[in-house]
């Protein structure tokens, strides 16, 4: 039988290197299979994505050999589920197999539009980091390197533009396959906007909260794959 393939998208500023550790932790009949985005990475030399269309043009051609002829399944935290959910209905479009299991972490549905949500990408350069310090995840002596702020600065600004810029549909067109949505207790999203994945699926939906904010990803990541297992299995 063939080991399911696991693609798993990082967050804004993120590479591939975040889910290095989730292999000691996967069932061995799942694959881990690292997605590294253009601008970062092994791919530091590459341009940064424009748009998300363009973002999604480059993550479907890296992947699309690779989900014919196995079964496999899409990971994405923050930027990295709306990677995954935009992804999922290019796959649809493109009459290619569906993915056994979606997995949306630390994002908001998609449909649910929110007055007064922050828009990062437009802060000045100060202001920018000391609210990418308050979500966590990225230190603040960090930033205090000229080099840090040189290379990573740019990076990370445009993968809030790409993420913040998204023409949100009210229509809701829900996929056939299960999903689950990982979410911290402390993020700042609205019930609505955690109960509305449920409005994004035909099956099943199946919700898990964690403590901690928006990167709870890295102190939870045992009980995620953990998760992520066991909803393999049902497949």
């Amino acid at each position: 039988m063939k080991r399911l393939k696991l693609f798993c998208f990082p967050y804004a500023g993120g590479t591939s290197a975040i889910f290095n550790k989730w292999a000691q932790y996967l069932d061995p009949g799942i694959a881990l299979h690292l997605v590294e985005l253009a601008g970062r990475g092994k791919r530091i030399k590459e341009p940064f994505y424009r748009n998300l269309a363009e973002t999604i043009e480059d993550v479907f051609s890296l992947i699309k050999e690779e989900i014919t002829h196995s079964p496999y399944a899409l990971f994405g935290h923050s930027m990295g589920a709306m990677i995954a959910y935009e992804l999922v209905h290019k796959i649809k479009q493109s009459q290619l197999p569906q993915p056994a299991h979606v997995f949306f972490s630390g994002r908001g549905a998609p449909h649910v539009k929110r007055e007064g949500e922050k828009k990062y990408h437009l802060m000045d350069r100060q202001e920018f980091v000391e609210e990418v310090i308050k979500l966590g995840g990225t230190p603040r002596y960090f930033f205090e390197s000229p080099e840090f702020q040189e290379l990573f600065l740019p990076l990370l600004k445009n993968d809030f533009k790409i993420a913040e810029t998204i023409n949100r549909k009210d229509e809701v067109c829900p996929i056939d396959v299960n999903i689950t949505v990982f979410l911290g207790k402390g993020e700042d999203l609205t019930p609505e906007q955690c109960d509305g994945w449920k409005r994004q699926t035909n099956k099943q939906c199946a919700v898990h909260y964690f403590e901690g904010g928006h990167f709870f990803l890295h102190e939870e990541t045992a009980r995620i794959v953990k998760l992520i297992n066991a909803a393999v299995k049902e497949v």
